[in-house]
C-alpha cells in the first residue's frame, strides 16, 4: 500500500465472516489430519505461538498439538480447521491465508487459527520471494557477510522503531521456522539445492531447531552469531548457500511480526515508492485474481491496456507460457511485470467468452486515484466519486473532482471508499481536513515517542455540503482514518459494511547494507473518539450489503450500473431525503 514521506521515512496507513455450521460428530480421519498439521506447526514454531492482537510480542505456550478425537469433535472451530487443513494439504497457501484471516476475525482468541495463519504465511512467502527476480538475484550475488549485515540492520530497525517490544527469542524462533519451511518447498530447493540429497535435507530440516535451541538469544548481536552458526551448519551438511540461509532468517523475523510488516526486495521497494508517486511501469489495469483467471476490474485511461482494447470485465487467461486455467493465476500475474518498453504476450477472454491473443507494451502509467466522477442523482444534485487509494496526488485530484461536480450543480456528495486499501496517512488527514472545521482527525501512538501525533482539523474554510461515505470489508487503514473521522464528528453518514479493521501505521525504511527495504509497523492509530480501529474497523450508520460496485464488473463481466448498486442507492436516498437515517451502529 502507498505511504507518507517524512524525513526519509515513509508512513503507511493502509487488506468476512466464517459460517458457523451445526457441529457434526467427526470421523477419526479428519481429527487425525488436523492433529498432524497442528503437530507440524508446533515443531516449526518450537511449541510457541503469539496472541496476534494487542500482545503481539508476548510468547505463550501452545496447546497440546495432538488433542483427543473427542475434544476435536466438540471444538466450535471444527469446520474452520477442517477447511483450512484441506487447503494446506493441497498446498493452496494463499487461499489458506485468506481463510484463516477471515476465521481470525470471528475467533480472535484462537491460538490454533493464528498458528495456522503464521505457518501458511511462511509457506506463501518463500514461494513469492523465489518468484521475485530481484530477490533471487540477491540470493545468488550477495555474500554471506553482506546478508548478515542486512540481518543486523533489520534487527536494529526493529529494536528502534517497531510498535511493540521486540522478543529476540521469538524473532530467532520464527527465523528458524522460515528456514525449516523453505526446505519443504520445491521452488526453494530447485533454486538453491537443485542436486541435493533430499534425505539429508530432510534430516537437517527436522533437527536444526533442536540443535540450536540452547544458543543465547538475548539481543540482536546474539542473533547474528546464532544465524551465522546455522548458515555454516547448512553449508557443511547439505551444501546450502549461507546467503540463502540468512535471507530466510531475515524474512522469517520480519514476516511473522504482524500482517503488515514485511521485507521488500529491490523491485518491491521501487514499486512501493512508485505507488506513493501515483505511477508505475505496467499495462495499466487493475486486476483481481480468481480461481482460473485474472479479472480486469478497471483499465487506466491512456495506458497501454486501453490502447490494446482491454476493458473492465475482460479476463486474462494466459500470460506468456502461464495458463491461468491450468496453473495458478498469481504466477501469471508475476509475469505481467517487466522493464519499461518491453512487451508481454497475453490471451484475453471477453465477457461473451471470445478469446484473443495480444502483445501489449509495458509503459510508465499515471495512476488516477479518483474515478467515476458524475452526478448520480441530477434531480437532487447528488454527486459521486470513487476514491481507489490515498497517494500524493489524492488531495489535488479530489479537489478537482469536487470542483467539476459543483460546476454541474452538485449540492451533496457521496465518496465511495469500498475496496480502498488505504495509502498515505497524510493524504487521508488532508482530505478529512477539507470536510471538518474543527476537532481531532486521528491519533497515532507508537513505542517510540517520535511516532506519537495528534492530527487536528485546522483549515479556515471547509466544505459544508452534506456528505455520505461508502465503506465495505475491504476499506482499510487510510480509508478507515477518513471514515472514522467523519463518523465520530457526525459530519456525514456512513453507509455499507463494517470496514477491514487495519489500525496501524507502517514506516518504509531503505536498507544501507543491500538494496532491500523494510515495511515496518511503527504505530497504531485511533479515531477522534479514541476508538482503536485495529481488529474492530469502522461501523456504518446504515448497514447495506451489496455485492457489486457501480462501474465495476459483476461476476459475469458486465459493468454494474448505479441502479444495481444497492449501497449507492441507499446513500442517494439518505442525501436526497428519501430515506431517514436509522442508526444501526454497534459499539
Amino acid at each position: 500500500m502507498p505511504l507518507f514521506a517524512r524525513v526519509g521515512l515513509s508512513r503507511l496507513a493502509c487488506n468476512p465472516f466464517v459460517s458457523r455450521k451445526v457441529l457434526r460428530r467427526d470421523t477419526s480421519s479428519r481429527a487425525l489430519l488436523r492433529s498432524k498439521l497442528l503437530l507440524t506447526g508446533a515443531a516449526l514454531l518450537g511449541g510457541f505461538v503469539t496472541n496476534a492482537d494487542a500482545q503481539q510480542s508476548s510468547v505463550q505456550p501452545l496447546p497440546a498439538a495432538v488433542e483427543s478425537a473427542k475434544q476435536i469433535e466438540s471444538d466450535p472451530l471444527n469446520d474452520v480447521l477442517d477447511h483450512g487443513a484441506s487447503l494446506e494439504v493441497k498446498r493452496q497457501w494463499n487461499e489458506a491465508i485468506r481463510h484463516y484471516e477471515k476465521a481470525f476475525r470471528d475467533f480472535p482468541n484462537s491460538r490454533q487459527v493464528y498458528q495456522r495463519l503464521i505457518i501458511c504465511r511462511l509457506h506463501a512467502d518463500v514461494n513469492r520471494r523465489y518468484r521475485d527476480r530481484s530477490f533471487v538475484g540477491s540470493v545468488h550475488h550477495m555474500t554471506a557477510a553482506q546478508a548478515l549485515d542486512l540481518y543486523s540492520e533489520i534487527l536494529a530497525n526493529l529494536e528502534t522503531h517497531y510498535v511493540e517490544h521486540v522478543d529476540w527469542s521469538r524473532i530467532f524462533l520464527h527465523g528458524t521456522a522460515a528456514l525449516e519451511i523453505a526446505l519443504t518447498e520445491q521452488r526453494y530447493l530447485d533454486d538453491v539445492l537443485p542436486n541435493a540429497d533430499l534425505e539429508k535435507v530432510h534430516q537437517f530440516q527436522q533437527s536444526v531447531h533442536r540443535r540450536i535451541s540452547t544458543r543465547p538469544t538475548n539481543g540482536r548481536h546474539d542473533l547474528r552469531a546464532a544465524v551465522a552458526a546455522v548458515a555454516e551448519l547448512a553449508r557443511t551438511e547439505i551444501g546450502l548457500s549461507p546467503t540463502a540461509v540468512v535471507l530466510e532468517y531475515v524474512s522469517g523475523a520480519v514476516s511473522t511480526l504482524d500482517p503488515y510488516t514485511r521485507l521488500l526486495s529491490g523491485d518491491q521497494l521501487d514499486d512501493m515508492f512508485s505507488n506513493i508517486e501515483g505511477n508505475f511501469v505496467g499495462l495499466g489495469v487493475e486486476l483481481r485474481p480468481s480461481t482460473d483467471a485474472l479479472e480486469i476490474l478497471s483499465v487506466i485511461p491512456n495506458g497501454p491496456a486501453e490502447e490494446a482494447g482491454l476493458k473492465a470485465g475482460d479476463r486474462i487467461v494466459r500470460v506468456e507460457q502461464a495458463d491461468t486455467r491450468t496453473g495458478k493465476p498469481e504466477i501469471a500475474a508475476d509475469l505481467l511485470r517487466g522493464p519499461e518498453n518491453s512487451f508481454v504476450s497475453i490471451t484475453i477472454a471477453s465477457a461473451d467468452g471470445h478469446e484473443r491473443d495480444l502483445r501489449v507494451a509495458r509503459r510508465r502509467v499515471e495512476v488516477p486515484c479518483v474515478e467515476n466522477v458524475h452526478l448520480c442523482d441530477p434531480v437532487n444534485g447528488v454527486g459521486y466519486l470513487r476514491l481507489t487509494n490515498f497517494q500524493k496526488t489524492t488531495p489535488r485530484d479530489v479537489e478537482q473532482a469536487i470542483w467539476t461536480l459543483q460546476q454541474q450543480g452538485m449540492r451533496s456528495l457521496i465518496m465511495d471508499l469500498r475496496g480502498n486499501p488505504g495509502g498515505l496517512l497524510s493524504a487521508a488527514v488532508d482530505i478529512a481536513d477539507r470536510f471538518l472545521s474543527q476537532g481531532r482527525i486521528v491519533t497515532t501512538r507508537g513505542r517510540n515517542s517520535r511516532e506519537n501525533f495528534d492530527y487536528v482539523a485546522h483549515r479556515s474554510k471547509t466544505l459544508s455540503f452534506p456528505l455520505a461515505v461508502l465503506i465495505d470489508g475491504d476499506s482499510a487503514s487510510a480509508s478507515e482514518i477518513f471514515a472514522g473521522a467523519v463518523s465520530d464528528s457526525g459530519r456525514g453518514v456512513i453507509v455499507g459494511q463494517r470496514s477491514y479493521g487495519k489500525g496501524s501505521v507502517q514506516g518504509i525504511f531503505r536498507m544501507q547494507s543491500a538494496k532491500f527495504g523494510l515495511c515496518l509497523t511503527t504505530a497504531k492509530f485511533y479515531s477522534p473518539s479514541g476508538t482503536a480501529i485495529s481488529q474492530r474497523g469502522v461501523y456504518p450508520d446504515v448497514i447495506v450489503d451489496s455485492k457489486y460496485i457501480a462501474a465495476r464488473p459483476n461476476d459475469d463481466g458486465k459493468i454494474t450500473s448505479d441502479i444495481e448498486d444497492e449501497v449507492l442507492q441507499q446513500a442517494i436516498g439518505q442525501l436526497s431525503g428519501q430515506n431517514p437515517l436509522i442508526s444501526q451502529r454497534t459499539r
